[in-house]
C-alpha cells in the first residue's frame, strides 16, 4: 500500500480516503444496488472534527487527477479519464477507528454527522466537477460493498 499525504500534513487527524484501483465495484442497502461501476475507484471516505473544505477540495482533485491505470506499456500512466473510469464513494467513519487501547476501537476522531455530511457532499459534488463519474453509497446506511481491486492497487490518501 502507497500512503500519499498532502505537503503540508503535520501529524494531524485529517481527512482520510483508502482508495483502491477496481475492475467493477458495488454498494447495496437492503439487498438493492444503490451505486455501482466498472473500471475506476472505489473511495472509501473518512473525516474528522477539524475537516473543512481545503482538503476536500484537495483530495478530489487529486483523486480525479491521480494517474493508475497502465498504458499499453504497462506502467501506469492513464487517469480515470483516459481509461473512462468512474469512482465509487462511500462514507466510512470507522477509518478513524482507534483500537490501541481495549479491545473495542474508538470513533471519537470521527465527525459527527452534522459535520461529515456536508463535507461528504462536497466531496462528491467537488469529485463531479472534475467530471469525473461518480457513484455513492447512502452516508450512515448499513451498506454491503463488492469490489474487484484490480492489482491490487490500493492508496491511502491524507490531507
Amino acid at each position: 500500500m502507497i500512503i500519499i499525504k498532502s505537503p503540508d500534513h503535520f501529524f494531524e487527524r485529517r481527512l482520510r480516503v483508502l482508495l483502491q484501483r477496481v475492475s467493477r465495484a458495488e454498494v447495496r442497502i437492503d439487498d438493492q444496488a444503490v451505486g455501482k461501476i466498472g473500471r475506476g475507484f472505489l473511495a472509501l471516505v473518512g473525516f474528522t472534527h477539524s475537516d473543512t473544505e481545503t482538503p476536500v477540495r484537495w483530495m478530489a482533485e487529486k483523486i480525479a487527477g491521480l494517474r493508475l491505470f497502465s498504458d499499453d506499456e504497462g506502467k501506469m500512466n492513464l487517469g480515470l479519464s483516459d481509461v473512462g473510469g468512474a469512482v465509487l464513494v462511500v462514507s466510512q467513519f470507522t477509518l478513524y477507528g482507534d483500537a490501541v487501547k481495549g479491545r473495542r476501537p474508538s470513533f471519537i476522531d470521527a465527525a459527527r454527522p452534522e459535520t461529515a455530511i456536508p463535507l461528504y457532499e462536497s466531496f462528491v459534488t467537488a469529485l463531479r466537477g472534475h467530471q469525473v463519474p461518480v457513484e455513492t453509497g447512502e452516508f450512515g446506511a448499513d451498506m454491503q460493498v463488492e469490489l474487484v481491486n484490480d492489482g491490487p492497487v490500493t492508496l491511502w490518501l491524507e490531507r
